[in-house]
């Protein structure tokens, strides 16, 4: 080991680390099960204050409970922070910001009535059960259908640039036909548009409809183009998807660890990876290691 990562190595950091952020240890999988369990009771909690005959009847259990859960939250949060040799990467990755964001809420309770519902977000920490059951594989999908969506973001803005001017002209041009009927509900051109956008989406609340000839003509017209609507970008994104994964399939694939970059607080290394795939540095120090000659 070299002298500046003697300088770097903490054997209390280097053990919470592989608690706190590692699931493939015994002491690693059981904190993680163990906060998962708090998050779903975190949750419940929250969705039961919600109905109004159980928060009259166990509103001080409930505050109680929220605070207990908050608390044990937030010196998970810290802890997290400790052990992170660059607490900023921690702090503004994803996981980092969602840790933030369920513990802010009942703090901003003090200030903000009714905030304290915003803790459902919690949820999203449950994200972690695919790294703790080792269902990284249905992360790595989940990457390939965003990576698919950022490669045909020019394509779909393109469409999403014509399907705006489409129903603005739509819109326009049911103003014109229904606009000069009594009890029009075609009132302005921005009502009008907001009537094309819901046709062409094929949503269809029906609180707006055309009662001319033409205008009912025009409606089925927009209707048809909607399905046009649905298919074009399922068409480009499912096109990026399929060569996406071709690309994949070239690659060679390996098994996938639970390790967590201590520098970059970056996961989904290969079992066999010693260095971050994404910043570089050596992955966490395993004590046995610091202890063998």
């Amino acid at each position: 080991m070299s002298k500046t990562e003697e300088q770097k190595y903490d054997p209390v950091k280097e053990r919470l680390h592989e608690i706190i952020f590692e699931a493939d240890t015994p002491a690693g999988k059981f904190f993680d099960l163990a906060l998962l369990v708090l998050i779903l009771l975190s949750v419940l909690v929250v969705m039961l204050e919600s109905v109004p005959s159980y928060s009259l009847r166990f509103h001080d259990l409930f505050i109680a409970l929220e605070w207990f859960f908050t608390i044990v939250f937030t010196i998970e949060y810290m802890l997290r922070i400790y052990v992170t040799l660059k607490p900023i990467k921690y702090v503004t990755s994803f996981y980092g910001v969602v840790d933030l964001l369920s513990i802010l809420p009942t703090y901003l309770s003090f200030f903000i009535t009714g905030s304290s519902s915003l803790m459902v977000i919690r949820l999203l920490r449950l994200l972690r059960v695919f790294r703790v059951l080792k269902l990284a594989n249905y992360l790595d999908q989940g990457s390939l259908i965003i990576q698919s969506l950022i490669a045909s973001r020019r394509k779909l803005t393109v469409f999403v640039f014509f399907v705006l001017l489409a129903v603005t002209i739509f819109g326009s041009i049911m103003y014109l036909i229904e606009g000069t009927q009594p009890d029009t509900k075609f009132d302005s051109i921005p009502r009008s548009i907001y009537w094309a956008i819901v046709t062409l989406t094929t949503v269809g609340y029906g609180d707006i409809s055309p009662t001319t000839n033409l205008g009912q003509f025009l409606s089925a017209i927009i209707m048809i183009l909607g399905y046009a609507v649905i298919a074009v970008p399922t068409g480009i994104v499912s096109a990026e998807v399929l060569q996406n994964a071709r690309k994949k399939r070239r690659r060679l694939r390996k098994g996938v660890s639970t390790q967590v970059c201590r520098h970059c607080a970056k996961e989904g290394h290969d079992t066999d990876a010693i260095f971050c795939k994404f910043c570089g540095e050596e992955l966490n120090i395993r004590l046995e290691d610091q202890e063998s000659p």
